[in-house]
């Protein structure tokens, strides 16, 4: 491949991240429908069966969430809060969907869910019809039934709303689609540490929630063909709360750091193996297993995961990042930071898209001084 394809391959990825609408605006000129989705267990196979395009909603630094805030607040995720100001009063940018999917991922979510269905009950304002979809992450075989179950009801309600069920046909092209796409994070994840900047690597893992899969699978693969140096910095493991945005990588690159991995499911952690057998069976049993939300690990499973991680990325620091309202991350911190054996920092109360980087400087100073002694 050409290195201009590659460049091309690029450069459509961070379209993709930079305007999250852009494919959606493709979707709704060909008459076309978009579904919003809020969950990293969102079963996506089905949503693009029925011929829609899944897009994760997410937020955007420096949004006006006024509005928002009067429905939502409090001890919430600012995260959320963020997302239901841009399902409330859309922005350029924003994707508008014509129907909305959450998961049981975190509470923050569920909460969204409540806010949502109540605003559309009460007819305060104008939203676009809401599903939950509640997910269970336990093992043994009466959480795989339950899930069965969920997932079944989520096809009827996807067939009632576009007028015909999900055929064998659809369902074996979207399982495809998808796969290819985890294919292609899979091989991203493997060479990303080498190859891109933190924030770079994010913008290509956060396009694959807003393009078609086969599309993203493509394009991403194309990309990957580039000739690439590695950047400069400081080697950093980036864990705690997600990032759908990359001003915190931005803000931390900035000061001369280099992140080289992390575990939240925008990124690094939002690698999945494919699903294979396009059956709900299948389906039920990669979403109960393979796609595990961070409140449903236990602390040796983090722990462990995160010695791994910090391994095979090269990080020489780790960095526990706790968003404002998403304190549980922390309570995983000592064991992660132990597991991992290099200087580790812990931030809590952080805010959307913010970050304190002298309380960083000022705890792994003292560490790396003690390493050099």
């Amino acid at each position: 491949m050409r290195p201009s394809d590659a460049q091309q391959a690029a450069a459509a990825l961070r379209a993709a991240h930079d305007d999250r609408a852009l494919h959606a605006r493709q979707f709704a000129a060909q008459g076309r429908p978009v579904v919003g989705y809020v969950g990293c267990d969102t079963p996506v196979e089905l949503i693009t069966a029925a011929g829609a395009l899944p897009v994760r909603l997410a937020g955007r630094a420096g949004r006006d969430t006024s509005l928002a805030r009067t429905y939502l607040d409090g001890a919430v995720d600012p995260q959320v809060v963020n997302v239901l100001a841009a399902i409330l009063t859309p922005e350029d940018g924003d994707p508008v969907p014509d129907l909305i999917v959450i998961t049981h991922d975190c509470d923050a979510s569920l909460q969204l869910f409540y806010t949502l269905r109540e605003l559309r009950r009460t007819g305060t304002h104008s939203c676009p019809p809401v599903h939950f979809v509640d997910l269970l992450h336990l093992p043994g075989e009466a959480t795989r039934r339950y899930n069965l179950g969920r997932l079944s009801r989520f096809a009827d309600q996807l067939a009632a709303w576009r007028g015909r069920a999900v055929n064998a046909a659809e369902l074996a092209e979207a399982v495809a689609d998808h796969d290819a796409a985890r294919r292609a994070r899979t091989a991203l994840r493997k060479q990303r540490a080498s190859a891109l900047t933190g924030g770079e690597a994010l913008r290509w893992y956060a396009a694959s929630t807003a393009m078609p899969p086969r599309a993203y699978a493509d394009t991403l693969t194309a990309a990957l063909t580039g000739e690439f140096t590695r950047p400069e910095g400081r080697p950093l493991f980036v864990s705690g709360s997600t990032h759908d945005t990359t001003d915190v990588y931005d803000a931390l690159e900035g000061d001369g750091w280099l992140v080289v991995g992390d575990d939240h499911d925008w990124g690094d952690g939002g690698d999945q193996p494919p699903v294979g057998e396009p059956t709900l069976e299948a389906l039920t049993d990669h979403y109960t297993r393979e796609v595990v939300p961070s409140t449903a690990r236990t602390p040796q499973q983090i722990a462990s995961a995160a010695r791994g991680a910090v391994t095979r990325s090269g990080a020489a620091h780790l960095l526990t990042y706790c968003r404002q309202y998403d304190d549980a991350h922390r309570w995983d911190h000592p064991a992660r930071a132990a597991a991992a054996g290099v200087p580790a920092a812990l931030l809590r109360d952080q805010p959307y898209a913010g970050l304190d980087l002298p309380a960083l400087t000022a705890q792994l100073a003292p560490q790396e001084a003690q390493m050099t002694r």
